[in-house]
């Protein structure tokens, strides 16, 4: 009996201990918990920061947007509002580039823009069409010769980020590289002719990156990420090479590159490229996620190569879109948020001065486009 009632007894004793141990969590720790339950895709701050926000209804100066598409696959009232779009925000010009998976074929697009002299300029593709064949690159040429009598500026956009010119119309370029020897006499050719190359090059260097917690660009690179092991994919510097051997190969064919070669987060690369490459351009074209990240660095590189660098959007027809790009280039506002991006990161703005914004929104590409002229 006594050893049942020193059994109860014991039982009765942790149990009463046990108890003690389950006080109710502080808000310290319920906070950490909440927050380790937070996945970064669905993370979306709000900024409390008292600072400037500053909104910019129209350009200082009239622009010239050298990298846009056709988003209204050449419909003359969407044509008719993009323009007075263009009108209220001070977007002068805009070069609308061709590709296969956005807009109308550039025979019809060429045809709806020109409607509007003056303020549009359209882009053609190659065509690969049985590049396999003898005689492709006559081929490839005649039709450079059609699409610049029908009055296009350039070719483009054409794109490699691995596996070739996947943007071209109407026979994609998959596999085909700007090393391709049949491409050599064509990249000539155009130069010749004066039709200068719009081409996007691989893709923010987190997309070649494991996909891992220590990809500095995680989300937006998982949800673009490049597959590199697919048979005859180039990874990001096989693009890069292949781009600035290119260059140099074809010292008077003029290529820009889109979205600063995908390189705004290794300045010194870009430039070196830059320097031994005096026919290269960029433009700035949807890469404020990725410049606007370091902006006094990305001052510095424009300071410094101010007369290779050219406005783009390549980023819709909103006036909103157009204005956001009007605070990142012309004020100082700090701690800004823009999740249509894809980033979890802020931006701040680059504050550039009256000189080199003049030069970048406009006065490059009028000096540019005497160039071809000549």
């Amino acid at each position: 009996m006594k050893k049942l009632l020193f059994l109860l007894a014991t039982v009765a004793l942790v149990s009463a201990c046990g108890s003690k141990t389950e006080e109710k969590k502080d808000a310290q720790t319920i906070a950490r918990e909440i927050a380790g339950e937070i996945l970064l895709k669905e993370y979306e701050p709000v900024s409390i920061f008292n600072v400037p926000v500053t909104n910019i209804d129209k350009a200082k100066y009239g622009v010239i947007d050298m990298h846009s598409h056709d988003y209204n696959d050449a419909d003359p009232e969407k044509i008719a509002a993009w323009v007075k779009t263009m009108d209220e925000c001070g977007i002068r010009h805009t070069h609308v580039m061709h590709c296969e998976w956005i807009g109308a074929p550039f025979e019809e697009a060429m045809a709806a823009y020109s409607k509007y002299p003056g303020r549009f300029s359209v882009w053609c593709s190659l065509d690969y069409t049985d590049i396999e064949a003898e005689d492709w690159e006559e081929r490839a040429k005649a039709h450079l010769d059609r699409c610049k009598a029908l009055g296009a500026f350039g070719i483009g956009e054409m794109v490699d980020k691995g596996l070739g010119d996947e943007y071209a119309r109407p026979v994609k370029g998959t596999h085909i590289h700007l090393d391709h020897p049949k491409m050599q006499s064509v990249l000539e050719y155009a130069g010749k002719i004066g039709l200068p190359i719009s081409i996007h090059v691989g893709e923010p260097i987190w997309m070649y990156e494991p996909i891992d917690n220590h990809n500095d660009g995680l989300m937006n690179g998982a949800n673009w990420t490049v597959d590199t092991t697919v048979e005859g994919c180039y990874d990001y510097d096989g693009v890069m090479e292949c781009f600035a051997n290119a260059a140099k190969a074809h010292p008077n064919t003029y290529f820009i590159a889109c979205h600063y070669l995908n390189m705004s987060h290794d300045w010194p690369r870009l430039g070196k490229i830059l320097d031994e490459c005096p026919n290269v351009y960029v433009d700035i074209s949807a890469r404020i996620g990725e410049s606007a990240t370091t902006p006094r660095a990305t001052r510095r590189f424009m300071e410094k190569y101010a007369d290779r660098i050219f406005y783009g959007t390549d980023n819709g027809t909103s006036a909103d879109m157009y204005r956001f790009t009007f605070r990142i280039l012309e004020t100082d506002d700090e701690h800004i948020y823009q999740p249509d991006f894809g980033y979890h990161w802020a931006y701040s703005a680059f504050d550039l001065p009256d000189w080199l914004l003049r030069k970048i929104y406009y006065e490059n590409a009028e000096k540019f486009i005497k160039k071809l002229s000549k």
